[in-house]
C-alpha cells in the first residue's frame, strides 16, 4: 500500500524536472566519491610518514600461531610432565637391576635381665648397645620378570611421546581453525562495513530528495530502518571478531590483553592442495602410518605385551643372592691386658708318714673397659648366601594378575581396531565434506555474481524512480547475504581441505 502510494506520487512528478535531480545525483556521487578518494590519499600518505618513525605492531602468521601455541601450551607442558615422569619411571627399572645396598643400626640401652649383644650371655647390669649391618642382595635369575618390565616401560615412554605429538596436532588444528574464523569475521566486518556505508549514502541522498519533496517520507524511514540493520550487522561482525582472537589467545597461552593482530591473507591464497591428491584410501594409508594416535596404540599394545610378560614371570621361583657385613658394642665389654699366677693350697698328701701340701696355680687377671673401635673390630662377621624364593600358594594373585593382562592386551587390541575404523570414516567423511565444500562454493561464486547483477540494475532503477525503497532493500540485502556466503564458503572449504590434509599426519602446509 505504501510502495503504491510512493511509486504514485514519484510517477506523478513534473518529468521536467528529473533530468534534474539525475544530474544532481550524479554530481553528488562524484564529489562524495572525490571527497573519499582524497581522503584516503591523506591517511595513505600520513601512515607512511608514521610507519618512517614507529615500528609497525608484529602481525602473527598462521604458522608463527601454530609453533607459538605448540610451545606455550599449558596443556601441552601438562603432557610434557607426564613425559618426564615416564622417563623417571623406565630410569628407576633400569636401575632395579642392580643388587640392593642397605645400611642398618643405632645405640639402646637395656636395663634387667637381658641377652649381651657381643657375648649372647645373660646379664643383668645395665649397659649401652650398639649394633651395625651393611646387607646386600641381588636377583642372579627371575624368568625376565625386570627386563620385561624394563621394555614395557619403554614402550609406555614412546607412547606418552606420541600422546604429546597426538596433543600438539590437535593443538595446531584448533588454532588454524580459530585463525581462519578470525579471517573469516574480518571479511564479514569488511562486507558489513561497506553495506553500511552503502545504506548510509542511499539515506543521504533519500533524505534530500524528501526534504525536496520529491520522494515521501516511507523512503526515508525504510532506509533509516536498513541503517540500523547495517549498524547491528556490522557490531556482530567486529564482536565475533574478538571471541575469535580471544579464543586463540587462549590456545596460545598469551594474555588476554597483549596486543594481537593477524596476516590477512586472501582466502583464495592459502594453500589447498587438490583434492584429487587426497582420495581416501590414499589419505588413509599415510594416516596409519603417520598419526600419533595409530602410533600410541602401537605403542600401548607392545607395552601391555611386556607388562603381562612380566607378571608371568613373578609366578616362577626367583634365585637370588646375599650377604651382609656387621658389628656390634657393649658399654660394659672389658678387655684382659695381663695375669698373675698364686699358689694356693688346694690340699695335702702324706709321703711316707710325712705330710706334703698340694698346690695349684690360681691366676689373677688385669682387665680395662675395652674401646669402640676395638669391639667393632674383634665382633666383626660377614656373611654371603643364595635364596629361592618358590611361588607355592599365594591366593592366586600372580595367576590373576597376569589374567587381568591378557585382558589388557585384548582390550588394547579392540581399542586399537576401533582408533583404526574411526580414522578411515572420519577421512571420508572428511573427504565428502570437502567435495560439498567445493560444490558450495562455486555455487555461491554464481549466486554472488547473480545477486551484483541484480542489485546493479535495481539500484539502476530506483535512482530513475522504477523501483521502491523496500524492493532496494530487499535486493542489497541479497547481496549482503551473498557476499557473507561466498565468504563463508571460501573459508569453510579452506578449512574442510585442511582438515583433510591434517589425516595425513605430515603437518599443515600454508
Amino acid at each position: 500500500m505504501y510502495l503504491k502510494c510512493a511509486k504514485n506520487a514519484f510517477t506523478k512528478w513534473t518529468p521536467a524536472y528529473l533530468p534534474f535531480v539525475q544530474l544532481f545525483y550524479t554530481f553528488y556521487i562524484q564529489m562524495n566519491y572525490f571527497c573519499c578518494m582524497r581522503y584516503n590519499l591523506l591517511t595513505f600518505f600520513a601512515l607512511l610518514a608514521v610507519s618512517g618513525t614507529v615500528k609497525s605492531q608484529q602481525k602473527w602468521g598462521l604458522l608463527q600461531c601454530i609453533e607459538y601455541a605448540m610451545a606455550n601450551n599449558i596443556s601441552v607442558k601438562q603432557v610434557d610432565l607426564q613425559t618426564k615422569i615416564a622417563e623417571l619411571t623406565l630410569k628407576q627399572s633400569k636401575y632395579g637391576q642392580l643388587p640392593n645396598l642397605n645400611f642398618s643400626g643405632g645405640p639402646g640401652f637395656s636395663n634387667g635381665r637381658s641377652q649381651d649383644p657381643t657375648t649372647f650371655s645373660l646379664t643383668t647390669q645395665s649397659f649401652l648397645s650398639a649394633n651395625m649391618q651393611l646387607q646386600s642382595s641381588a636377583d642372579i635369575f627371575n624368568w625376565f620378570s625386570k627386563r620385561n618390565t624394563i621394555a614395557a616401560n619403554e614402550w609406555e615412554l614412546q607412547a606418552t611421546k606420541a600422546n604429546t605429538d597426538k596433543l600438539k596436532n590437535d593443538i595446531a588444528l584448533s588454532v588454524a581453525n580459530l585463525y581462519l574464523q578470525i579471517l573469516l569475521g574480518m571479511e564479514q566486518e569488511k562486507i558489513a562495513g561497506v553495506q553500511l556505508k552503502q545504506s548510509q549514502a542511499q539515506l543521504s541522498n533519500t533524505r534530500k530528495l524528501v526534504d525536496a519533496g520529491n520522494l515521501p517520507e516511507l523512503n526515508a524511514a525504510n532506509l533509516e530502518a536498513q541503517v540500523a540493520i547495517d549498524s547491528s550487522n556490522l557490531i556482530t561482525a567486529k564482536g565475533n571478531v574478538i571471541q575469535s582472537t580471544l579464543s586463540i589467545k587462549a590456545f596460545m597461552a598469551l594474555d588476554a590483553a597483549t596486543p594481537f593482530e593477524i596476516e590477512t591473507p586472501a582466502a583464495e591464497k592459502i594453500f589447498v592442495e587438490k583434492l584429487a591428491d587426497l582420495q581416501p584410501e590414499t589419505v588413509y594409508a599415510l594416516a596409519m602410518a603417520n598419526m600419533p594416535q595409530q602410533r600410541f596404540n602401537d605403542f600401548k599394545l607392545k607395552a601391555a605385551q611386556k607388562t603381562s610378560a612380566a607378571v608371568k614371570g613373578s609366578m616362577y621361583p626367583t634365585i637370588s643372592m646375599f650377604g651382609s657385613l656387621g658389628s656390634r658394642y657393649n658399654s660394659r665389654a672389658n678387655e684382659i691386658t695381663g695375669v698373675n699366677f698364686f699358689n694356693d693350697t688346694i690340699g695335702k698328701v702324706i709321703v711316707g708318714g710325712t705330710p706334703y701340701g698340694v698346690f695349684a696355680p690360681f691366676p689373677d687377671y688385669t682387665s680395662r673397659k675395652q674401646t669402640f673401635s676395638s669391639q667393632l673390630n674383634q665382633n666383626f662377621f660377614q656373611s654371603v648366601g643364595l635364596s629361592v624364593s618358590i611361588p607355592i600358594f599365594n591366593g592366586l594373585g600372580a595367576r590373576t594378575n597376569y589374567q587381568k593382562t591378557k585382558i589388557s592386551i585384548r582390550n588394547q587390541e579392540l581399542q586399537k581396531e576401533l582408533d583404526n575404523q574411526t580414522l578411515k570414516q572420519d577421512i571420508y567423511k572428511a573427504y565428502n565434506a570437502s567435495m560439498v565444500a567445493l560444490e558450495k562454493l562455486n555455487a555461491g561464486k554464481k549466486s554472488l555474481e547473480a545477486a551484483e547483477r541484480t542489485f546493479y540494475y535495481a539500484q539502476k532503477r530506483y535512482d530513475v524512480g522504477m523501483l521502491g525503497t523496500f524492493d532496494l532493500i530487499t535486493s542489497q540485502n541479497n547481496l549482503f547475504t551473498a557476499k557473507l556466503q561466498n565468504a563463508l564458503n571460501q573459508y569453510d572449504y579452506v578449512f574442510k581441505m585442511k582438515v583433510l590434509e591434517f589425516y595425513k599426519g605430515q603437518g599443515l602446509k600454508f
